[in-house]
């Protein structure tokens, strides 16, 4: 059985007994891990249980075990003809982590309870039907037309 688990942003395949190598966590030597961000699930029958982003009730239990470094990584830096020369190192700490127990507990079927629901009518009480009134749009009257005439005696020269 084995599981496919989120952490630090990266994926990891654990299986019961493992002992993995995580980013530095802030707990102590000894501290319980646990996490609920399993992608998927092996079951003892090679069944793959896929989640969606995760498996709902699975969960990965395990023990801290200490905390370290890697090996020095050496940073050197260089820019040709111009005696630019920078060398220095890198140690990345890192947490070890033994799995004691990969679970994966169905989610409870949900329980559908049916609601009734009582349709209610109100009845009004009845009253004479009043008139409605209904108003008239009111016409818009047309824009007064300017007339030729006074254009074409306007052009004439006067004489």
């Amino acid at each position: 059985m084995y599981a496919i688990i989120r952490a630090d942003g990266r994926q990891y395949r654990v299986a019961k007994g493992d002992i993995i190598r995580f980013d530095r966590m802030k707990a102590d030597p000894g501290e319980a891990f646990e996490t609920s961000q399993v992608l998927a699930v092996a079951e003892a029958d090679n069944k793959l249980k896929i989640g969606s982003p995760v498996v709902e009730g699975a969960k990965v239990e395990g023990t801290i075990l200490e905390h370290g470094k890697d090996k020095k990584i050496i940073v050197f830096k260089r820019k040709r003809r111009k005696t630019y020369r920078r060398k220095y190192g890198h140690r990345q700490d890192h947490t070890l982590v033994k799995i004691d127990k990969i679970s994966t507990k169905s989610p409870a079927a949900k329980k559908t309870v049916q609601e009734k629901t009582v349709k209610v009518t109100v009845e009004a009480p009845k009253s004479p039907a009043k008139k409605v009134t209904v108003k008239k749009a009111t016409a818009k009257k047309p824009a007064a037309k300017k007339s030729t005439s006074n254009k074409l005696e306007e052009n004439k020269p006067n004489t």
